[in-house]
């Protein structure tokens, strides 16, 4: 007998004619990824080698992918006698489950390219978090894409491949058999088929130790720093497995409490106890408060999907924001100012506890067993309080996090609007802008209010109303907008619909009398999808700093006199901020802090997680630096955010900046997490 003899066998043929079948699959869907998707643009400074290396560790990937789709069918084929060749019941079991799983594979990698498009994100285990608005979803899909187009292509491909497992089923298993089976062959073909099964799935051959043999792994295609370059090596199907089976803990007491005198010097706690890892801290008034006979009214404005890279204020060539510039120009800007994550439920929480949304599995406003928090909003007494949205809160639950935690809140949303709905999102941002000024002028002679005001038309699938008072549709050419970040002409329409809106808003609060007694707080929730930033330093499309890189205004002309902040800022310090203008005693156990206040660590740093799900890429960013590393500490990097080459490592050459930023990195990030169940209030 050859030791060849193996390779004649029709089972063990079929199993790898099978396996390559579905290898080419995965690798032609690999190709149309990279010509369709795949974001060059922010792969700036790295090396051609990188990018091969990533596109190489993907397409191991998906060979382990491959061969897991054929384990169920070599079970099948080897049978001691039911199987593949000699039972028509157990071939078409075989049909069965390769039709299944080929749907549901193709299925995935649609969404996955949905999802990277919208996003920038390869998908993973935080997609499940829209199973929970799934009407929703469903509609801002239908409105935004060709469903019933890709819907089709999705069956069309799914058929063709399976049409080609079947031929390649017929053409190799009934044919005569070659050789005769014998207990000698049978155990060759097992060992060998075993061997390259192990080495397909471990994905490498070199450096593979007997007693401990580590599979390549999701992180293996991040080896280069760059977010862009890190997609081309995953493979979606193993990706949102090894995110979903990935357990998902609360937080990490050990690195609370080993990061925690840092924490406490940072946080400004008075009375701390390592015991109780005590992070709360009573905040008296403020010597900078405003002076006024009656406190001012508080109105958050959430700008949906607007990165800083869209603003005239940071250089957009299209000028696309007259309204939000002069604002900028009036009011105090931040120039650094970062959401700690990006995402429309994630910026609401933060907003609302001032505590980063660490949650790795999906947004905190759908973990129900921490809800109920501390909140700053809380410390205005004597304010009015109301959430006004367009559409429903319940997108995320978002309502049970605004309901549970704000005192008295007064929650509007769809179905309470007289106005209808425009698209999935609810009503036009003109007609919540106007309806939300009736509701608040009702009684604002007699006190103030503090309202929170969610916007939505900056958003898939960009409806430009009817009723618009005069705003008018441009169009430039498709590259004029790409030069200037934006993915099309209706994206770039859409943010100066959102400017055009905000310019209204402020002549409403003018015309109904409550404009000059209100502090507005204007922020973006996160960018959207970018083309590219060509007119912004290359460390914010390279280091995916683009996504967490927002405007944000604090605009009272009556009250404040223009400033402009150039340390780093975030999200979670706009409450503090605000509080500490009104001159208010609150308690604090969240992240956020006074941005008047001195930084006790020094140059002011701030946390950011620049990718999501299980295994989440944190950082600590100033108006200079950015650090980042691995959840868990690991691959930290150093990065100069005004360098041509922003990728370079710099941290040799800034030893204890590096050494500063990577403990924040660490302990904001721990510390995040721990907050997010030490701050929940108790039950009411």
């Amino acid at each position: 007998m050859l030791l060849t003899d193996w390779l004649h066998s029709r089972r063990v043929r079929y199993l790898l004619g099978g396996t390559a079948l579905f290898f080419a699959v995965f690798a032609l869907l690999r190709g149309a990824f990279l010509i369709g998707f795949a974001d060059f643009d922010a792969m700036g400074g790295i090396g051609s080698e990188r990018i091969v290396e990533a596109v190489g560790i993907g397409l191991r990937f998906d060979l382990r992918l491959a061969i897991l789709m054929m384990l169920p069918v070599a079970l099948l084929a080897f049978l001691p006698r039911a199987n593949l060749v000699r039972c028509r019941a157990v071939r078409g079991l075989s049909r069965l489950y390769l039709g299944l799983a080929i749907l549901v594979v193709l299925l995935l990698y649609v969404l996955d390219f949905g999802h990277y498009d919208y996003l920038g994100l390869r998908i993973n285990s935080t997609i499940l978090r829209f199973l929970g608005n799934t009407d929703i979803s469903a509609g801002m899909l239908w409105q935004s894409y060709p469903v019933l187009k890709i819907a089709a292509g999705w069956l069309a491909a799914s058929v063709l491949v399976l049409w080609a497992a079947i031929r390649l089923e017929r053409h190799l298993l009934d044919r005569p058999a070659r050789v005769t089976p014998t207990i000698s062959r049978a155990a060759v073909a097992a060992v060998a088929l075993t061997i390259l099964t192990l080495l397909g799935l471990i994905g490498r051959v070199t450096s593979i130790n007997p007693s401990n043999p580590v599979p390549l792994r999701w992180s293996d295609a991040f080896v280069s720093g760059n977010s862009a370059v890190g997609a081309l090596g995953l493979n979606p199907v193993i990706f949102i497995y090894d995110t979903i089976r990935t357990p998902q803990e609360t937080f990490d007491r050990a690195q609370v409490a080993k990061h925690y005198e840092m924490m406490v010097r940072y946080l400004g706690v008075t009375e701390p106890d390592p015991e109780k890892l005590t992070v709360t801290r009573q905040i008296s008034p403020q010597p900078h408060r405003l002076q006024f006979q009656r406190a001012p009214n508080v109105v958050f404005v959430m700008l949906e999907s607007l990165g800083a890279s869209r603003l005239g204020t940071f250089g957009n060539p299209l000028d696309p924001t007259p309204n939000l510039d002069r604002i900028a120009r009036e009011g105090w800007l931040f120039r650094n100012f970062h959401v700690p994550v990006s995402g429309t439920a994630k910026t609401v929480w933060a907003s609302i506890t001032g505590i980063p949304d660490a949650a790795r599995a999906e947004s905190a406003t759908r973990n129900p067993f921490i809800s109920n928090q501390h909140t700053v909003i809380n410390a205005l007494k004597e304010h009015r309080k109301v959430y006004a949205i367009g559409g429903s809160a319940g997108w995320a639950n978002m309502n049970a996090l605004i309901q549970s935690s704000i005192d008295g809140i007064e929650l509007v949303e769809e179905g309470a609007w007289k106005s209808p709905n425009d698209d999935v999102w609810g009503i036009s941002d003109l007609n919540l802008f106007r309806e939300s000024s009736a509701l608040l002028k009702a009684d604002a002679a007699k006190r103030p209010f503090f309202a929170y005001i969610q916007t939505a038309g900056n958003h898939r699938p960009y409806t430009i109303p009817a009723d618009n008072e005069g705003f008018e549709i441009r169009k430039p050419s498709l590259q004029e907008v790409q030069d200037a970040s934006f993915q099309d002409v209706g994206q770039y329409n859409a943010v100066r619909l959102l400017d055009h809106n905000i310019g209204r808003l402020m002549e409403i609060a003018k015309r109904d009398g409550w404009f000059d007694n209100t502090i507005f707080v204007l922020f973006g929730d996160h960018n959207g999808r970018i083309s590219r930033l060509p007119f912004m330093p290359p460390a914010f499309e390279q280091l995916n700093l683009e996504s967490t890189h927002v405007p944000a205004v604090i605009y009272a002309p009556k009250l404040l006199q223009p400033r402009v902040f150039e340390e780093a800022a975030s999200l979670v310090d706009l409450l503090p901020t605000v509080a500490g203008l009104l001159g208010i005693e609150y308690r604090n156990g969240a992240l956020g802090r006074d941005v008047q206040l001195p930084a006790p660590e020094g140059e002011r740093a701030v946390h950011v997680i620049l990718r999501e799900g299980a295994f989440p890429l944190i950082g600590a960013v100033t108006r200079n630096f950015l650090v980042q590393m691995n959840h868990d500490g690991s691959k930290a990097t150093m990065h100069d955010l005004a360098s041509k080459t922003p990728t370079d490592n710099v941290a040799e050459a800034h030893p204890e900046e590096f050494a500063r930023l990577a403990a924040l990195a660490r302990g904001l990030h721990e510390t995040s997490r721990y907050m997010m169940y030490d701050n929940r209030r108790a039950a009411q």
